[in-house]
């Protein structure tokens, strides 16, 4: 007899079942663990295209270590977000509950469109309650909103965001936490080049596709019986069900996913720099602040992307040393 072949299920089953995300916009539902002083985890950015690069590579295990090399990026634009409330949580059986939070004075127009039910109350009288309360609290994290007017794309409505506050004592915290409050951002403040942070978002969507495109599946012979783009067969007569290791058809894409570990090449503020003749192709002019990660990343155009500090610690590397980036004509990312 011969060898039975062994055909399983293509692509990672990990992320079954395999459909569309419940928002456009990505969810951290983990931070990593610091221990220098107060800082933030976390920032957020518009992808805005890719280009190429020249640098020097700096992996002393490398075999090119020390010569230029190629790579591809991928440009965020980042613009300043405001810190629009703080947030304190309590540890509880259940995991952590919002104790209480306070928000600044004045909320933005646009943010307000954006909230339902504007927030209420005196943000002293919280900051008093939070004080009062710090042995019970677990963590702190401001509420932080994107301001998309200062990015390269047509949009008004601003997105909300939790970051984090790592590092330190409690008190040392709340302290910092509270001196933000009102105050804006950039993404220099948190990450420089060298760096390395996670990206949690959501991918291109692909629509409903079959077997062949999102499994992988080998297209049949041209006589084979019916079709050609499915699979030869569904499993056996016993059990009668179709089995989760047999490829189907579903949706593609649009799922939610984390990237980890990309590398910071580059943090600048001067955008029409980056910029290429006639913008972005599908996004348009980075205005201001933008950041460059080695390789690819996911999602389209304008989809914003979420940035972590790596959670996985690679091992450190020097800021790369970049000699020469192209800016002539783009390709859509």
């Amino acid at each position: 007899m011969g060898r039975r072949k062994h055909a399983p299920k293509r692509g990672s089953r990990a992320f079954s079942p395999r459909k569309r995300a419940k928002s456009i916009v990505g969810r951290i539902q983990y931070w990593p663990y610091v221990e220098e002083g107060p800082q933030l985890l976390g920032f957020a950015g518009y992808k805005a295209g890719m280009t190429h690069i020249f640098m020097v590579e700096n992996r002393d295990r490398s075999p090119d270590f020390g010569k230029e090399v190629f790579s591809s990026v991928t440009v965020l634009d980042t613009p300043p977000m405001l810190i629009c409330g703080v947030r304190a949580y309590t540890k509880t059986p259940d995991g952590i509950k919002p104790l209480t939070e306070a928000w600044i004075k004045d909320v933005p127009e646009d943010l307000s469109r954006l909230l339902k039910s504007p927030p209420k109350g005196d943000s002293d009288r919280a900051f008093e309650q939070i004080s009062s309360n710090l042995d019970e609290i677990a963590e702190f994290r401001i509420i932080s909103s994107t301001q998309p007017r200062e990015a390269g794309i047509s949009k008004k409505k601003p997105e909300l965001m939790e970051i984090k506050v790592g590092g330190g004592l409690a008190k040392e915290q709340f302290e910092y936490a509270k001196g933000l409050l009102g105050k804006t951002i950039r993404a220099s403040d948190i990450f420089k080049p060298g760096d390395f942070a996670d990206l949690i978002g959501v991918t291109k969507g692909k629509g409903w596709q079959g077997v062949v495109k999102r499994w992988g599946v080998k297209i049949r012979q041209r006589k084979s019986r019916k079709h050609t783009r499915e699979v030869a067969s569904l499993g056996p007569w016993h059990p009668a069900r179709v089995m989760p290791e047999v490829p189907r058809s579903g949706q593609m894409g649009f799922h939610h996913r984390t990237e980890y570990s990309k590398m910071i090449l580059g943090i600048s503020s001067d955008g029409p720099k980056i910029t290429p003749p006639g913008g972005f192709i599908r996004y348009g002019v980075v205005k201001g602040d933008y950041m460059m990660l080695k390789g690819s990343s996911l999602g389209p155009q304008k989809r914003l992307i979420k940035l972590r500090k790596a959670v996985r610690k690679p091992r450190g590397l020097a800021a790369p040393n970049i000699t020469y980036v192209y800016t002539s004509q783009m390709k859509s990312g």
